[in-house]
C-alpha cells in the first residue's frame, strides 16, 4: 500500500512540475516588449547661428523605433510627440503627430517629423552661450501581433532631455534613447524567479 501510494506521490510530483514548466515556457513565449525609441537626429533651424535661414521656426527630428520581439508584430497608434522649453516641462515649444502603422517581428522603423515651434518659448530656453536643452515626450499605444490575434493596446510614453548647440542640432551624435520613469526590466526578473520559486515549493513542500 505504501509503495502505491509512493508511486501515485511520485507521478504527481512528476505531473505538476511538468505543468509548471509548461506553463512558464507558454508565459514566457506570450511576452511582449514593448518597442525601443530612441532620437535620431533633432534640428532647430532657428538656433542655428552659421544659417541665414533663422526665421525658420520649424523642428525637425527623426525618430527609430525597435520591435525587438522574434515572433510578434506590433500595431501602433498615432505617435505624439511633444517638445518643451526645458527638462521640468514650463512650456510647450510644438508638438508633431506619426500617423499609425504596422511594424514586423525584429524590425526597425525610422519616421521623420516637423513641429512648428513658438520662437518666443525656443528663445527663453537658450543659454548665454547658444545652447539649448529641450525635454522630447512621446506618447502612443501598441498592440502586438500574436499569431492571428492582437493584444489589448499597452500605453507607451518615454521622454529624454536634449541638449542642442549653436548650430540647432543635438550635442550627441549619438540615438538619444527615449524612457521611462520605471524599469520593466526588474518586475520581469522580479515575476521570473517568482513564479520559479512557487514551482519549487509545489514540487519539495
Amino acid at each position: 500500500m505504501s509503495e502505491n501510494a509512493g508511486g501515485c506521490g511520485r507521478c504527481c510530483c512528476s505531473f505538476i512540475f511538468t505543468l509548471g514548466l509548461t506553463s512558464l515556457f507558454m508565459w514566457l513565449s506570450l511576452r511582449t516588449s514593448n518597442p525601443k525609441c530612441s532620437i535620431q537626429e533633432f534640428y532647430l533651424p532657428a538656433l542655428d547661428k552659421s544659417s541665414n535661414n533663422r526665421n525658420n521656426t520649424t523642428l525637425q527630428f527623426q525618430l527609430k523605433l525597435e520591435n525587438t520581439n522574434k515572433d510578434k508584430g506590433v500595431y501602433y497608434d498615432d505617435v505624439n510627440v511633444t517638445v518643451y522649453d526645458f527638462p521640468n516641462r514650463s512650456h510647450i515649444i510644438g508638438t508633431s503627430v506619426i500617423g499609425r502603422f504596422y511594424q514586423g517581428h525584429k524590425k526597425t522603423a525610422h519616421k521623420n517629423g516637423t513641429a512648428p515651434t513658438y520662437q518666443k518659448v525656443v528663445s527663453r530656453a537658450v543659454f548665454a552661450n547658444g545652447s539649448a536643452v529641450f525635454r522630447v515626450d512621446l506618447v502612443t499605444a501598441v498592440r502586438f501581433k500574436i499569431i492571428a490575434w492582437k493584444t489589448k493596446r499597452h500605453k507607451i510614453a518615454v521622454g529624454a532631455d536634449v541638449e542642442v548647440n549653436v548650430n540647432g542640432t543635438k550635442v550627441n551624435k549619438k540615438n538619444i534613447k527615449l524612457s521611462s520613469s520605471g524599469s520593466n526590466n526588474v518586475s520581469y526578473y522580479c515575476c521570473c524567479v517568482g513564479i520559479l520559486l512557487y514551482f519549487f515549493v509545489l514540487i519539495f513542500a
